[in-house]
C-alpha cells in the first residue's frame, strides 16, 4: 500500500537516502521501534526508587503480571526466558501500535518483520529443546512408539513449520488489513473523522495480536521444555 506521507522516509530523502528508505519502510520503521523501545527502558531503569513514582508503579505491574502469566505456562524453570518473551511481547505491540500515529507506519505490517520474529521464536524453542534434553530431543518428533514413526515424523516437521507461517501471517494480514481499511477511510473521509472508530479498534487488535504472539511463544518454548511423552 502506498503512503501519502511517512515522516522518516521523509527525512531520508532530505539526507539522500530516500530511495533505501522507500524501499525499505518496515526496516526504519522497525529502528524507530527498537529506538523508543531502548529510551523507555532506559529512563524506567534510571527513575527507579526505592519509594516508586506513578509511573515507576504502572511499569512493575505491567511487567510482573506478564511474568506471573508466563510463569503459570511455563512453571518455575521458564523464568529465564521471560526477558526474550517480553521483548518480543513489547516489541510487536510498540509496532501496532506505531500505526496508529499520523505519519508512521506499522513494521508489523510488513511480511518481512513478522517472518523474522516468528523465525527468532521457532529457531530458539528447538535451541532450548536440544539445551535441555540434547540428543534425546528428537524423541518429540517420534511419537509414543517406535512403529508410528514414519507417520508421526513428517506430520511433526510439517507442524514445526507451520509454526513460522501462523505467526508471521496471523499478525501481518491483521495489521496490513487494518493499515489499508485506515488508509481508504482517511481517503474517503479523513476530514470527518470517520477512522477515529477504527483506530479505536486498532488499539485493540493492537494489545490482542501482540498478545497472542506472546502466547504462543511461550507455549512453543514450553513444548520445548518439557519431556516428550
Amino acid at each position: 500500500m502506498e503512503h501519502p506521507y511517512l515522516f522518516f522516509v521523509k527525512l531520508f530523502e532530505l539526507i539522500g537516502l530516500g530511495h533505501f528508505a522507500g524501499a525499505n519502510v518496515h526496516v526504519i520503521y522497525s529502528w524507530v521501534v527498537m529506538i523508543l523501545l531502548i529510551v523507555f527502558g532506559a529512563l524506567a531503569a534510571k527513575g527507579i526508587k526505592m519509594v516508586p513514582s506513578k509511573m515507576q508503579n504502572l511499569f512493575e505491574i505491567i511487567i510482573s503480571g506478564m511474568e506471573e502469566f508466563m510463569l503459570t505456562i511455563t512453571g518455575e524453570k521458564g523464568r529465564f526466558l521471560f526477558p526474550i518473551a517480553a521483548t518480543v511481547f513489547l516489541y510487536v505491540l510498540t509496532g501496532n501500535l506505531l500505526g496508529l500515529i499520523p505519519g508512521f507506519f506499522p513494521p508489523t505490517a510488513n511480511l518481512n518483520t513478522t517472518a523474522s520474529c516468528a523465525l527468532t521464536v521457532v529457531i530458539l524453542t528447538h535451541i532450548l529443546g536440544v539445551k535441555f534434553h540434547g540428543i534425546k530431543y528428537i524423541k518429540h518428533f517420534l511419537g509414543p512408539v517406535w512403529w508410528m514413526i514414519p507417520i508421526i515424523l513428517p506430520i511433526e516437521i510439517i507442524g514445526h513449520l507451520a509454526r513460522i507461517l501462523s505467526l508471521s501471517f496471523r499478525l501481518f494480514g491483521n495489521m496490513m488489513g487494518h493499515e489499508l481499511v485506515l488508509g481508504i477511510l482517511f481517503a474517503l473521509a479523513g476530514l470527518f473523522f470517520a477512522p477515529l472508530p477504527i483506530m479505536a479498534l486498532g488499539i485493540f487488535v493492537a494489545l490482542v495480536q501482540a498478545f497472542v504472539f506472546f502466547l504462543l511463544s511461550i507455549m512453543y518454548f514450553t513444548g520445548a521444555i518439557e519431556h516428550a511423552h
